[in-house]
C-alpha cells in the first residue's frame, strides 16, 4: 500500500527542517575560540628515528635545530560537544640515522631537517559538555580532518652533455652511450596533503579560558619530506645544444638512440636515489599544549 503525504505536511516538514538548521547555525554557532599552540614535532619516515611521538631532541642544535611546533587556531563550537577547528602551524623537524634504534640506519649515517607550514580543518568531539556555560570542566576529546603541508624538497636537473676535447669543444658521440649525464641538486617546495587525527584533553576555567594538550598524527601523501625519494615531477632533463640535429634547433642528444639512453639514465637515477620503503609515506606528528579564549556566546546558550 502506497502512503502519500499531503502537500501541506510536506511544506510544514521542509519549513521545520530549515528553521532547525537556521537555529542550529545562528543560535549555537556564535561561540568562538581563538588560541595558540606550542610543542614539538617529529618525523616518522625512512631516515632517523621511528618513534611516533616524543622523540628525544638532539643536542647539536646548530646543525639540527629544535623539533619545534608553533601555531594559531580558531574553533567554532556548534554545541557543547562538537567543534570545527582551523589550524595554521609551523613545524621544524629533524631526522638523524645516528639516533635511530635500527643498526642499518645508524651505519648509514644519513640526516637532515625540514621546515613545514601547514593548515588543517578538523572536527572535534568532546566527551563532556566542556563548551557549555560553566565556570570549569575537564573533558577528553578526539579529532580528525584534512590538511595541507608546504615543505622543503629536493629537485634535480639532469644535464645531458657531449664529451669534450681539451679545448672544451663538443665531440659527436660514436655510440648511444657516448655522452655524459650530470645531476645538479637544488632546493624547492612541495605541497602535499595530510590526514590529521588524534586525541586531547581540554580543561575549561574561569568561564572563557581553556588549556588543552593533544597528540596529533599526520600521515601524509608524500615520501620525500625526509628527502629519501625524488618524484619524477622534481626531475628536469636538459640537453646541450652545441651540436644540433640537421634542419632543427634540437640537440643531437634529443634524437634516437641518444634520447632513449638519456631517459633510461633518468629512470635509473630516480630508482638509485630512493631510500627505504617507497610504499610507506612519511608521517609528521606533534605533541602540543595550547591556550584558548572563548567569546561571542549568545544570551541563551546556557540551555535554560
Amino acid at each position: 500500500m502506497k502512503i502519500e503525504v499531503p502537500p501541506f505536511m510536506q511544506k510544514k516538514f521542509i519549513y521545520s527542517l530549515l528553521a532547525a538548521i537556521f537555529i542550529s547555525v545562528s543560535y549555537k554557532g556564535q561561540r568562538h575560540e581563538i588560541g595558540v599552540q606550542l610543542g614539538m614535532s617529529n618525523l616518522v619516515g625512512d631516515i632517523g628515528r621511528t618513534n611516533y611521538v616524543l622523540q628525544r631532541p638532539l643536542s647539536n642544535v646548530s646543525d639540527y635545530g629544535i623539533p619545534f611546533y608553533g601555531g594559531i587556531l580558531y574553533r567554532m563550537n556548534f554545541n557543547p560537544y562538537q567543534t570545527v577547528r582551523l589550524n595554521l602551524g609551523f613545524s621544524n623537524i629533524q631526522f638523524v640515522d645516528g639516533a635511530a634504534k635500527e643498526n642499518y640506519r645508524r651505519k648509514r649515517k644519513l640526516w637532515g631537517t625540514n621546515s613545514i607550514v601547514e593548515a588543517d580543518v578538523l572536527f572535534e568531539y568532546n566527551f563532556f559538555p566542556v563548551n557549555d556555560e560553566q565556570k570549569s570542566l575537564l573533558s577528553p576529546y578526539i579529532f580528525g580532518g584534512v590538511g595541507g603541508m608546504l615543505a622543503n624538497t629536493t629537485k634535480v636537473s639532469l644535464a645531458n652533455d657531449f664529451k669534450r676535447d681539451p679545448g672544451g669543444n663538443a665531440i659527436a658521440p660514436t655510440s648511444a652511450q657516448d655522452f655524459d649525464t650530470n645531476p645538479t641538486y637544488v632546493s624547492g617546495k612541495e605541497l602535499t596533503m595530510a590526514i590529521p587525527f588524534g586525541v586531547g584533553l581540554k580543561y575549561k576555567f574561569n568561564y572563557n579560558w581553556a588549556l588543552f594538550g593533544e597528540f596529533m598524527f599526520r600521515p601524509t601523501f608524500s615520501d620525500s619530506i625526509d628527502y629519501s625519494m625524488i618524484d619524477d615531477k622534481n626531475v628536469k632533463i636538459t640537453y646541450n645544444k652545441d651540436i644540433t640535429s640537421p634542419g632543427t634547433t634540437n640537440s643531437l642528444l634529443q634524437d634516437s638512440p641518444y634520447f632513449e639512453e638519456a631517459q633510461k639514465r633518468a629512470a635509473e637515477f630516480i630508482e638509485n636515489r630512493q631510500i627505504g620503503n617507497i610504499n610507506s609515506k612519511d608521517w609528521v606528528n606533534s605533541v602540543t599544549l595550547g591556550l584558548t579564549y572563548s567569546f561571542g556566546r549568545p544570551p541563551c546558550y546556557c540551555g535554560q
